[in-house]
């Protein structure tokens, strides 16, 4: 990347949330289809009813980030435009890496990545009153959720994990201020922890 590019990169990552931006870039394919998470990347496009604002934000000449629009009335009953979606080009490929999404407020309510930026949504960020509670991934890229991930307050409380790729939670893992307190393994495909491992370091 340019330095305008890597620049641009780190901030949006930042501003994102993006947790292991760095990835998996070159030699993968990217898929063209439209949709959700574990779907391809590509632009969804203006929808009936909305207007976009289109920005380049590293100066290539390019459109990087897409802010879609709808009119309507506000608190205080006057006629203005409130943002509903933001589509951002991260790395410069002409492919969407980040799709945010916006209530009547304006307030980030979820928000998909393209991490490894190789086409396919892997990470999907849910919010509430701006704070990010629940995000599901895909990390093994087969096109399914297979980790969930819970905060509360803002903290890593449990993350859940389908180790096996059967659509289940196999394995639970609870988490007590910065550190693991336990965790927990499905050993019979039951939907329920047969065991339970405690950390011997855990707070009491």
């Amino acid at each position: 990347m340019s330095s305008m590019k890597s620049w641009l990169y780190v901030g949006l990552c930042t501003l994102g949330g993006l947790t292991g931006c760095a990835g998996k870039q070159a030699g993968r394919e990217a898929s063209e289809a439209q949709g959700s998470t574990a779907e391809g990347t590509a632009r969804r496009g203006k929808r009936p009813g909305e207007k976009v604002r289109e920005l380049d934000l590293n100066r290539d000449g390019k459109t990087d980030v897409w802010i879609y629009l709808v009119s309507g009335k506000g608190a205080d009953g006057q006629e203005r435009e409130r943002m509903v979606r933001k589509e951002i080009d991260v790395n410069a490929d002409g492919r969407v890496d980040i799709t945010q999404f916006f209530n009547e407020a304006e307030e980030k309510v979820r928000e998909e990545m393209d991490q490894d930026f190789d086409g396919q949504i892997d990470s999907t960020l849910f919010f509430e009153k701006g704070v990010n509670t629940h995000t599901q991934r895909d990390v093994d890229g087969n096109g399914k959720v297979d980790v969930w991930v819970y905060y509360e307050n803002g903290k890593l409380v449990r993350k859940e994990r389908d180790t096996n790729g059967d659509g289940k939670v196999d394995n639970w893992e609870y988490w007590q201020g910065e550190q693991v307190d336990r965790i927990g393994d499905d050993l019979d495909g039951d939907g329920k922890a047969d065991r339970w491992t405690k950390n011997p370091n855990a707070q009491p």
